[in-house]
């Protein structure tokens, strides 16, 4: 039996790194994956070469900081399948400066992506979930959003506003059936890593006593954990995937 069978799984931000390779193993494990995404030639080109590899994967384009966008995608995807049982709040975007040279815009930009969009995607979703009795919301925050980090003030706001609201909604849900969970990634190797100069990743590689980056597999890895029976009993944590870099 595959962890997610049948399952119905939303994943946002599908498109590219961390969200690819969420989408291709949840449709892994049988589940049947709508891919989010506000990229539409990369959403649609994923969706299309997961499909031919035979998994079950469409593709949606959602801009999960428009309420009105997030509603009708999650209506249109309980339509075609009658159900919706997961929900990963994976997509986020970075606008770094400090304090002093950061824009009003870039702060309200990293806040309408990666924290309200959290919000619409779980509100427009959860009564779908309420109604059914079960589910699963995963909410994707950052190791910087429990300690910090110089340069990321709209970042790290937006990822400790994402626990803190993952607290919130396993109280509130946790009767209802749905558990509420949030994975914190520590130093993930993906697209937008490859820009960092090298310096800066051994720097970063040193402080994790496992030695090395992660992988889109481990996060993947830990939505799958979270969203699968394996975790009947996980409500309301944060699960840190760091290898050990914030001890």
């Amino acid at each position: 039996m595959k962890l997610v069978e049948g399952k119905v799984v939303i994943v946002t931000g599908g498109a590219r790194g961390i969200g690819r390779r969420a989408v291709e193993r949840f449709a892994q494990e049988g589940a049947k994956v709508l891919l989010w995404d506000f990229d539409a030639e990369s959403g649609e080109r994923t969706a299309s070469e997961l499909s031919e590899q035979g998994l079950e994967v469409s593709f949606q384009q959602v801009n999960v900081a428009s309420w009105d966008n997030v509603e009708a995608a999650a209506k249109e995807g309980f339509e075609r399948y009658g159900r919706l049982d997961v929900l990963v709040n994976n997509a986020g975007i970075t606008r770094d400066a400090s304090l002093l040279k950061m824009s009003p815009e870039a702060w309200q930009q990293v806040i309408d992506v990666n924290l309200t969009g959290v919000f619409h995607c779980t509100k427009a979703v959860s009564p779908y979930l309420v109604k059914q009795g079960s589910g699963r919301i995963i909410n994707t925050s950052s190791v910087v959003g429990i300690y910090g980090n110089f340069g990321q003030t709209n970042y790290v706001a937006a990822k400790s506003g994402v626990i803190g609201m993952t607290k919130v909604w396993a109280r509130e849900l946790g009767r209802k059936g749905i558990l509420v969970n949030a994975v914190a990634p520590g130093f993930i190797k993906t697209e937008m890593t490859d820009a960092v100069p090298q310096k800066v990743i051994d720097i970063m590689t040193s402080k994790t006593p496992v030695g090395r980056m992660g992988s889109p597999d481990d996060i993947a890895n830990a939505y799958l954990f979270l969203a699968s029976e394996l975790s009947n009993f996980v409500n309301g944590t944060t699960l840190s995937v760091d290898g050990g870099l914030v001890l």
